[in-house]
């Protein structure tokens, strides 16, 4: 039977990614602070339609706001890994990558009694110890890689990349990959930053961008029997007023397309049913 998830997953960072890129001064700050209540509004919209996400939130957040977070778990929705600060990995030494990583898993165990299921990684970059530290700390999947836009897959570590060379591929692990897309990022289409080094326009108009998410949707219904889409939504994006009206538009669009809503730590655990089941020696 034709199977068509949507997950609607939330990178809780107010502040932090501001402070990321250097952007410590009031303003910067108080614009990711409202964060804080974007959070209370999607979480009550998303009560309304009776729908469980996945929520990502850097150990500095969950530590300056304890009391938006707990809201956050009381409600049902998954906690994932998303860094100690929001600086990318790709960006840190290995032994302060390390010692982030760590740290932030204590914060999410402090918050819900246990470790997270999910990584996903400040700003979608990786480094090439990523990987074994999702595996190493009991990670059962990660959401920073784009090599489908529908299906997970297993993650790869050690591929070797030169630019004027073949690639090698690396070994396959046991962690499944979640997908994202930029295009499928509230950020990218709404955010304006102007910094030293960049200048993000952002500020689309609602109507294209929910016509372009509600579209990759029909897409995959139309050609996978089994499929999944992610969402990505920051609070303080998407808690605009026009925005959460592109949010509820958008949950009840999917919803008339028969969309499913699960979080991502379902979504990979049914999908590693389906792969066992699958698998050659589950049929000799």
């Amino acid at each position: 039977m034709p199977r068509h998830i949507a997950c609607l997953s939330f990178d809780f960072d107010t502040w932090s990614g501001f402070a990321a890129r250097g952007m410590t001064t009031p303003t910067p700050v108080s614009r990711g602070e409202f964060g804080v209540i974007g959070a209370g509004r999607v979480l009550d919209l998303l009560a309304s339609r009776g729908i469980r996400s996945s929520w990502y939130v850097p150990g500095v957040v969950i530590e300056t706001y304890p009391e938006a977070c707990e809201r956050v778990v009381r409600a049902g929705h998954e906690i994932g890994h998303h860094g100690w600060s929001h600086v990318p990995p790709a960006l840190l030494e290995a032994e302060r990558e390390a010692e982030e990583f760590a740290r932030a898993m204590e914060s999410i165990r402090k918050l819900t009694g246990h470790g997270p299921a999910g990584y996903r990684s400040p700003s979608w970059d990786i480094s090439d110890r990523t990987i074994d530290l999702c595996l190493r700390h009991g990670c059962r999947y990660d959401s920073s890689m784009m090599g489908h836009d529908c299906s997970p897959y297993f993650a790869r570590r050690g591929d070797v990349v030169v630019a004027d060379q073949p690639m090698r591929f690396g070994e396959t692990t046991d962690l499944v990959e979640m997908p994202i897309s930029w295009s499928l990022d509230d950020h990218p289409h709404f955010e304006f930053i102007r910094a030293k080094t960049e200048v993000l326009p952002g500020l689309s108009n609602i109507s294209g961008v929910l016509e372009n998410w509600l579209a990759d949707f029909e897409w995959m219904r139309r050609t996978e029997q089994w499929g999944m889409l992610i969402y990505t939504f920051h609070p303080y994006v998407i808690g605009r007023g026009h925005r959460m009206i592109l949010l509820e538009r958008l949950i009840d669009g999917l919803a008339a397309m028969g969309a499913e809503f699960l979080t991502l730590d379902e979504v990979q655990q049914e999908w590693r049913a389906r792969q066992a089941k699958d698998a050659p020696h589950a049929t000799a």
